[in-house]
């Protein structure tokens, strides 16, 4: 991890700009909140190919099932909650179900929207997305990581969701030599006493609560699990039989998300103490991104006691 710190929809905005040039086939959406989601940028380089629906997400759905019917690939942006939330039954019946060729890019996810406070904090968005069939849901968890994800996304066909944040996160990835690849997931560093499990912003967290642990003598093996659909299942169990128990961290409803998709695999195949880390089934507030982390136990030490917890358990 460097003292480097970028936002993941910044990187969206790169990535579709250098997309607009190798790829003329890409186009882009949005519910007129370009500035926010960065893909004014594209606007700039491509007006032609950009089109600006208005505050209407189920226009903007159904907008790119049809674009992507001509061959287009149509990036559809708008904030989490409303792209997840008011089109969910276009993206359902209009996109998936036909199997179209098009990319939810959704930014502003999770508690660190911040100030905008419960109405605009998408914490569902991961679960909604990831009982949909032929859906792929990828949560990058620093900017290298998104923008490696957008350029993979533009080759992959089908339906994709992509998960983006508002706020800067520490950069963990280098760009010259890191790859990306869909529904793999990544060790960040190695342990045996217990596996931390992160995605998307709380994956940078994960790794601070390994350095907070190792004082304790407590070996913690980080994984980044980028894509929640499919999940890596491989690097799951063998972490399970590996380290013996597992805590997972997410910016999100632990209903659902992260934690239940890793619960349903080591359920199914080696079960582990497990303990989740992410927002316990209430809905958020207004504040700072960084008060709301602390308000609602998602922050380094949060998953380090819960990592002690579930150590515990397994000694039992």
């Amino acid at each position: 991890m460097t003292a480097k710190a970028m936002a993941t929809r910044d990187a969206y905005g790169e990535a579709l700009k250098e997309l607009g040039k190798i790829n003329k086939n890409v186009v882009v959406l949005d519910a007129d909140l370009s500035k926010s989601t960065k893909t004014a940028e594209f606007q700039k380089e491509f007006p032609e190919r950009f089109i600006n629906v208005g505050i209407a997400e189920q226009n903007l759905i159904g907008t790119a099932a049809g674009l992507s019917t001509t061959g287009k690939i149509p990036f559809a942006s708008s904030f989490a909650m409303f792209a997840t939330g008011r089109a969910f039954e276009i993206i359902r019946n209009s996109v998936a179900y036909p199997k179209l060729n098009v990319k939810v890019a959704a930014t502003h996810a999770g508690l660190t929207v911040g100030e905008d406070g419960a109405s605009h904090q998408a914490l569902e968005d991961i679960s909604i997305m990831r009982t949909i069939p032929n859906m792929v849901v990828i949560n990058p968890a620093d900017g290298i990581e998104a923008k490696k994800a957008i350029l993979k996304l533009a080759e992959h066909v089908g339906p994709a969701y992509i998960r983006l944040g508002r706020s800067k996160v520490p950069v963990i990835f280098d760009e010259s030599n890191y790859e990306f690849e869909i529904g793999k997931g990544i060790q960040i560093s190695d342990g045996n006493d217990v596996t931390i499990i992160g995605t998307g912003i709380m994956v940078s967290m994960a790794l601070e609560a390994k350095e907070i642990l190792s004082k304790e003598g407590i070996n913690a093996r980080v994984i980044n699990i980028h894509t929640i659909k499919p999940i890596d299942q491989d690097i799951i169990i063998k972490s399970a039989k590996e380290t013996g128990a597992i805590v997972t961290a997410e910016e999100h409803n632990v209903i659902g998300g992260l934690g239940s998709a890793v619960a349903e695999v080591i359920s199914e195949n080696y079960p582990v103490p497990l303990i989740r880390v992410g927002v316990n089934d209430t809905f958020g507030e207004s504040g700072s991104g960084d008060d709301l982390l602390k308000k609602y136990g998602l922050t380094p030490e949060n998953i380090a006691e819960s990592a002690r917890k579930v150590v515990l358990k397994k000694k039992k």
